[in-house]
């Protein structure tokens, strides 16, 4: 009876980690889409709605940085009622396929990468502009789109990340 129990516990474990894996990807890729949909659509709100007085460093970089945040609650809220809706065996195969996508693992680096670049060089440029928790936080969220979009130019250009080879694993393992 005890080596049931140690191989339901193990599964149940295995199930926990897989869910955690997805939701913290999910939560990264949240981020990620909502740092480059919520730069243009605020200025574009703040544009027509309020007029050109309305749209400043500060206000901008505070809508990144709030957009952002949101991004990783939704992503994560999201994934994470996909992953209690769905079977160990579909959680195990999804996080395969997402630990060995090199295409989606390429962009999270790029994205990091504008990310520390950005949250370091918009403090130093519109230091005077801006609270420094927004220029420092909006400032990541504008580095993440600029890194995400310098993957898609780069894939675009022929640069493709290699495809590689998902090992098949066997139920019993």
């Amino acid at each position: 009876m005890q080596m049931a129990s140690d191989s339901s516990e193990e599964a149940q474990y295995a199930r926990l980690a897989d869910t955690e894996y997805l939701v913290r990807r999910s939560m990264t890729k949240g981020y990620q889409l909502f740092s480059i949909l919520t730069p243009p659509i605020y200025a574009g709100f703040s544009l027509f709605r309020r007029g050109r007085g309305h749209l400043t460093v500060n206000r901008l970089l505070s809508a990144t940085f709030y957009g952002g945040a949101a991004g990783v609650v939704g992503g994560g809220a999201v994934e994470y009622v996909r992953s209690s809706n769905s079977t160990t065996d579909t959680l195990r195969a999804r996080r395969i396929r997402a630990a060995f996508d090199t295409g989606s693992l390429r962009a999270d680096d790029h994205a990091t990468i504008g990310a520390l670049l950005f949250a370091v060089l918009t403090p130093a440029l519109f230091w005077k502009r801006g609270a420094a928790v927004y220029l420092v936080g909006g400032g990541a969220g504008l580095g993440t789109a600029t890194g995400y979009f310098t993957h898609v130019i780069r894939s675009a250009s022929g640069d493709v990340p290699p495809k590689p080879v998902i090992p098949q694993i066997s139920p019993s393992s």
